[in-house]
């Protein structure tokens, strides 16, 4: 490891133990531990998980697969034999699977999710006006008139940047209309991820998403007309859960406190 640069292990385990210490203070016994991981990690990337959470004071450190987690704590029952599908769309990656018998049977993760999302806006912004924003800039704009589905009314935001050309502040507006131009082709990944699934899938369980719908999860889900956009491309309904942006924590807790129940699910498979 080169001077300066700390690994991502190492930023893990801080962090874990900074909200180990946070939770537990000076206690004398170590607590058990659930980690949220994507659908796709290896097998090398689950026991560097385990090893930082347990350096950081962990005395039992279970994993759990964020679409799986968002599954509980949209209150899905995910021990039947039928198929559900969640479409979790977190900061950094998006998490697609189909859930039966309390696990994934078909599953992909992408690297496209809110971030993506932001930075699709920074770069728009920079083409079409020649203005640089901020990530923060970018942000607002998304959750105050970012859509990847045509409104039926266009609304505008103004915002402050710095004007490539002068090197000065610069106020612009900026319209849905630009927005949805901006947010679409990271959307349109989403939208093929969850296609590549459903090819995937084998039919019966394809039948019940079919009947049932599918679930989205995760703060991503929340911009503005992506479960229309994902609805008209799948024929398929679609349904942001309850409290999505706390869905996969809520999960997490709930399969913590009932190891048990969700264990024997697993055997049955």
């Amino acid at each position: 490891m080169k001077d300066g640069v700390i690994s991502d292990y190492t930023v893990t385990e801080k962090m874990l133990k900074y909200f180990i210490n946070k939770i537990c203070g000076r206690t004398i016994f170590s607590p058990r531990i659930m980690i949220c991981i994507p659908s796709q990690v290896t097998e090398v990337e689950k026991k560097a998980v385990i090893d930082a959470a347990t350096q950081a004071g962990a005395r039992k450190v279970y994993l759990i697969e964020e679409p799986i987690a968002a599954a509980i704590g949209a209150g899905i029952d995910i021990s039947r034999a039928c198929g559900n599908m969640i479409v979790d769309i977190g900061g950094g990656t998006t998490d697609v699977a189909v859930i039966s018998l309390g696990g994934s049977v078909v599953s992909t993760s992408l690297k496209v999710a809110g971030d993506k999302f932001d930075e699709a806006v920074v770069k728009y912004i920079k083409k079409r006006h020649n203005v640089i924003i901020g990530e923060r800039t970018a942000e607002d704009l998304k959750i105050n008139i970012g859509c990847v589905y045509p409104k039926i009314q266009d609304v505008e935001m103004d915002i402050r940047g710095r004007d490539l050309t002068s090197g000065l502040p610069k106020t612009i507006t900026i319209h849905s209309s630009e927005m949805l131009e901006a947010l679409m082709e990271p959307a349109l990944m989403v939208v093929d991820a969850v296609h590549s699934v459903l090819e995937r899938t084998p039919p019966e369980l394809t039948a019940d998403i079919s009947d049932k719908g599918i679930y989205m999860t995760g703060g991503g889900a929340l911009v503005d007309g992506l479960d229309k956009l994902l609805q008209e491309k799948t024929g398929i309904n679609v349904m942001i859960a309850n409290d999505t942006v706390s869905c996969v924590a809520i999960g997490t807790g709930k399969a913590l406190e009932d190891l048990d129940a969700l264990d024997d699910v697993r055997k049955k498979r």
